[in-house]
């Protein structure tokens, strides 16, 4: 019975701990550019942002802009009713053209160092 109350107590704090490492949105936004100049994030033609290295907070950063951007995109698009795909692909291009020399962007399935 001892262990299990140990073992409990572990997985108890485990979990209430899990919210203290999550990241949100405003971190995600101040945590993008150190990201991206360490190439574990890149600009996609889809205009969202992909994982090129799944290290550090990379897939939650990611995640987490992704959904601002798409929030965004689907007001652009029913404000001027533009197609979402539209929406999404021309914000791509300018996100992919924007990008510094030395960060990743994602052209034919590829990453590559621009």
């Amino acid at each position: 019975m001892n262990i299990y109350k140990k073992a409990t107590i572990a997985l108890l704090s485990i979990i209430l701990a899990l919210p203290v490492f999550a990241l949100n949105l405003d971190q995600a936004i101040n945590e993008l550019s150190q990201a991206k100049a360490n190439g574990l994030v890149g600009e996609q033609a889809d205009g969202y942002l992909g994982v090129v290295k799944n290290e550090g907070n990379a897939s939650e950063i990611a995640q987490l802009i992704n959904q601002a951007r798409k929030q965004q995109y689907q007001k652009v698009s029913a404000e001027t009713k533009v197609p979402l795909s539209d929406v999404q692909s021309r914000a791509g291009s300018k996100a992919q053209e924007k990008t510094p020399a030395g960060q990743y962007i994602k052209q034919q399935g590829q990453w590559l160092k621009k």
